[in-house]
């Protein structure tokens, strides 16, 4: 018997491309943790969109500053000032202690404006001769699905038939600082690496590695560049997940919950002597820096620090990782994170688990195969968190 969702899939599958293969599901409405379909079954949301979620669906704060703005004005392009950009700049920068910041819509975009940033640096600062700048990134990185972060990728599918790509990458095991030392050369302009990888399923890197790599790149004069776009703002238990090592990137990229789930909005944040050579015409985005998206980003970054959203990730986070541990399933292979952001790792594909999860009322997304990522947005409740583990452990156990 079709329903409204069975007819909107139809629909979604007729005319759109397949890059995607989502759970067989449609979302109508959500706020805080909980998503409904157009039939009316509710959901706990364990995935946060990929944690552009963090601080809940449709907060009333970030929703009451969309509205507001929306009133006044959304967009100018950068051919004239407006009132909000200003604003969502001094936050940025005081809260990633860098001296300038550079917008853009999407994560991907961030990531474009990264590597164009590093190289330039690498030829008018460092003094790299022209074209021949080098960038090292890890084994099984997700930047995103432009052609520069796909060239950056080490994952055959996410480039196949998509040639040729961007030259002068080199790719070395996630974690390994001598690695990363060897593969330093005169010409190396930047690192660029995720502090907790989310799409290879939540990876750790070793103790101590952040903090060596910093040192690797200070002694080279390599520009150390973390992609906090998933993994930051008070998703793994910290503002950033570089604070666990309590180390200071020359470069931050941020997204996803810096538009609070509710407007697209990245960026670069970084130093002078980085961002500085950036010259009018070098770079830009007509949407980039908006007024309805900086309003809606200062608000978001505001219920962060307002509502503790990092200190609850990790009192969660903790209590989360521990229950799971103590599944008793030979199919578990690793249950690993930090914060909110928890990989269940598994001994055969876990498509199937997410599945039986969304009949018990959760959704979740399985990552590389094998692996059940657990990514709630933080503002969830002590008491939705045990409903959701209650129908984990049934699946699970």
């Amino acid at each position: 018997m079709a329903t409204v969702t069975t007819s909107i899939i139809e629909q979604t599958e007729k005319h759109g491309a397949r890059n995607y293969n989502p759970l067989p599901i449609v979302i109508s409405k959500a706020e805080g943790v909980w998503v409904e379909d157009p039939e009316g079954n509710r959901y706990i949301d364990m995935l946060s969109a990929y944690s552009a979620v963090n601080q809940g669906h449709r907060h009333p704060t970030i929703i009451q500053a969309l509205k507001d703005q929306a009133d006044r004005i959304t967009l100018t392009s950068r051919a004239f000032h407006n009132d909000q950009l200003a604003p969502f700049y001094e936050k940025v920068a005081a809260l990633t202690k860098m001296d300038m910041v550079l917008p853009m819509n999407t994560g991907a975009e961030a990531v474009e404006t990264a590597v164009k940033a590093v190289r330039r640096w690498a030829y008018r600062v460092k003094g790299v001769p022209n074209d021949l700048a080098e960038i090292i990134v890890c084994e099984e990185n997700f930047h995103g699905r432009t052609m520069t972060a796909v060239s950056l990728s080490s994952n055959d599918a996410y480039k196949k038939d998509f040639g040729p790509m961007l030259p002068g990458i080199k790719v070395i095991p996630y974690g390994d600082a001598d690695a990363l030392r060897e593969a330093i050369t005169p010409n190396t302009a930047a690192f660029i690496f995720e502090p907790i990888q989310g799409e290879a399923g939540i990876n750790i890197p070793k103790e101590g590695f952040l903090r060596e790599a910093r040192a690797i790149c200070e002694e080279n004069r390599v520009l150390y560049v973390a992609d906090e776009i998933q993994c930051g703002l008070g998703r793994s238990g910290k503002m950033f997940a570089c604070d666990w090592e309590d180390v200071k990137p020359d470069m931050f990229i941020l997204g996803k919950a810096l538009g609070g789930g509710v407007m697209p909005i990245s960026c670069v944040a970084a130093n002078k002597e980085i961002l500085g050579v950036f010259e009018p015409g070098s770079h830009g985005s007509t949407f980039g820096g908006n007024p309805l998206a900086c309003a809606v980003s200062v608000a978001s970054l505001q219920v962060i620090e307002d509502e503790n959203l990092v200190d609850r990730s990790l009192e969660l986070g903790n209590y989360l990782k521990e229950e799971l541990a103590k599944i008793d399933n030979p199919k578990i292979r690793e249950v690993r994170g930090r914060g909110l952001f928890i990989g269940v790792e598994l001994t055969e594909p876990a498509r199937p688990y997410c599945e039986a999860l969304k009949e018990k009322g959760l959704l979740c997304k399985e990552t590389q195969e094998n692996v059940i990522r657990f990514a709630p947005p933080l503002v969830i409740s002590k008491e939705d968190l045990d409903f959701a583990l209650t129908r984990i452990k049934e699946v699970l156990s």
